[in-house]
């Protein structure tokens, strides 16, 4: 139990839980003065891990698309420290996608390891980039979501994103 909201706390998932895997580098400004990643560090490996396979999949062009997805919240538990310079992979799973929302879970694993550093939630609202409304999720998007649900686990992305 968790001694704060008195929940179950949960437990670290093994790579099977994912359907898809991004590569992201620590960096030597990621370790905080203990030796190990700082905690806010996480959340933008979150962020890099998600917005990446979808730029990479072609579903969301951060430049110029009419469409942004806005973080609108996050969680993480942490199992296990992660340390620069030990590369990390991210498991990329979509447990719920909604008209204009999507929360993601990412596993974070060191490499070879078989149970995750860290698991977090991420929700991105999908909203026009004027005017900040929620937009309904473009068929192609939903598509590329949907392989987030059922892509083999294990499959390792590389740079250009070509399983």
């Amino acid at each position: 139990m968790d001694a704060v909201s008195g929940s179950p706390r949960p437990a670290p998932l093994g790579r099977e839980a994912f359907a898809v895997f991004v590569a992201v580098q620590t960096r030597w400004a990621d370790n905080d003065i203990y030796g190990h990643v700082n905690n806010v560090v996480y959340y933008s490996y979150f962020d890099t891990a998600v917005n990446r396979y979808l730029i990479e999949q072609g579903v969301l062009d951060i430049h110029a698309g009419s469409t942004i997805g806005l973080v609108v919240e996050t969680q993480c538990h942490y199992f296990a420290p992660i340390a620069f310079p030990e590369p990390i992979e991210a498991g990329l799973r979509v447990v719920h996608a909604g008209r204009s929302s999507v929360r993601y879970e990412i596993g974070l694993f060191r490499r070879g390891q078989a149970h995750s550093a860290a698991l977090g939630r991420f929700v991105h609202v999908y909203v026009d980039r004027q005017t900040r409304r929620p937009v309904a999720l473009a068929p192609a998007f939903l598509q590329v979501l949907a392989g987030l649900r059922g892509r083999p686990a294990g499959e390792m992305l590389g740079a250009a994103g070509a399983p």
